[in-house]
């Protein structure tokens, strides 16, 4: 039984378009997403590992076609037909990715854009006409990525002062007066982190939240974002800072209000006798060697040696 190739080609469109879509939407390549802004990235990638498996799909199966169909047989000496081009052929090759890529383009500018990305309180410093904001220190500031929290539906935002210093995160809560070296946060609250460098250029990672913010000396940053699961997450340096670089890791912690409160009070006066039982301490009552004591355990190095603490840190 002969089928009409016109009813096979269809069959095959059929078949690659179904599983370009179900593999778009079931790769598992991405972590658990856990704010608002990470589904529409991830959304995105969907989009994007939807198109990339059907041209995979497609031009391997024409690849492998061509190999079975057009190869040369037993005892066949002659050579192929002198075939130069097609133009119409080249043109649709050449449209069709032009196409997707400004479907990309303009898709990703909209994520963007929705994440704050060209909001004007989440713009970078780049010369003299930039806009600035003012930090919880009264400091000039080029602000990152995330929506500013004014829009946050009148929510009040947690603000908390990042320091990236070689090989740790320090966290500053400015309204309890906590310092962490893990972050910990309330869900469904907005969350403003003012991010520096005190010594190298870091780069604050959250995988879950999709979000990514380079820490620089001398110049501040912002990055917002609004935590919807319950959890701990990673916290990562995404930028090359020394040779500890693989051990610059801690935690983000997304807490209930409640759990979030117990914890604030839980470390807002710890013991200055035992730094190390505690992660949260009051850093008026020990050194930066006793607060960074429990770090350089971890990273197997003297407390001494990653003790380089901004100024801005103390202030």
């Amino acid at each position: 039984m002969n089928i009409p190739s016109n009813i096979l080609t269809l069959i095959a469109g059929i078949i690659l378009t179904l599983v370009s879509l179900w593999y778009g939407q079931n790769h598992g390549l991405l972590p658990i997403a856990a704010s608002k802004d990470a589904t529409q990235v991830d959304e995105l990638f969907n989009f994007m590992m939807t198109i990339a498996t059907g041209l995979f799909l497609l031009v391997e199966g024409v690849l492998v076609y061509s190999v079975i169909k057009f190869r040369r047989r037993k005892g066949d000496t002659t050579d192929g037909p002198p075939i130069e081009g097609n133009v119409p052929l080249e043109i649709f090759w050449t449209a069709i990715p032009t196409v997707i890529v400004f479907i990309l383009a303009i898709y990703s500018f909209e994520v963007y854009n929705t994440m704050g990305g060209l909001d004007p309180m989440a713009s970078h410093d780049m010369g003299p006409k930039q806009q600035i904001a003012m930090n919880s220190e009264g400091q000039e500031v080029a602000l990152g990525l995330g929506v500013s929290p004014e829009s946050e539906q009148g929510n009040n935002p947690l603000i908390v002062n990042v320091n990236g210093i070689q090989y740790a995160w320090i966290f500053t809560y400015p309204d309890t007066g906590v310092v962490s070296g893990e972050l910990h946060v309330p869900v469904d609250r907005p969350v403003q982190l003012n991010i520096s460098a005190g010594d190298v250029l870091h780069a604050f990672w959250l995988p879950e939240f999709r979000i990514k913010q380079d820490a620089i000396p001398g110049r501040d940053a912002q990055l917002t974002f609004t935590p919807n699961k319950i959890g701990q997450y990673p916290v990562i340096c995404a930028e090359l800072c020394g040779a500890y670089h693989g051990g610059m890791k801690t935690s983000l912690t997304v807490h209930t209000a409640e759990d979030y409160e117990q914890w604030v009070q839980d470390n807002t006066f710890a013991q200055a006798d035992a730094p190390s039982e505690s992660v949260a301490l009051n850093t008026t009552k020990s050194s930066d060697e006793e607060f960074l004591a429990p770090y350089a355990e971890d990273l197997d190095i003297e407390a001494e040696a990653i003790a380089q603490l901004n100024h801005a840190h103390h202030h």
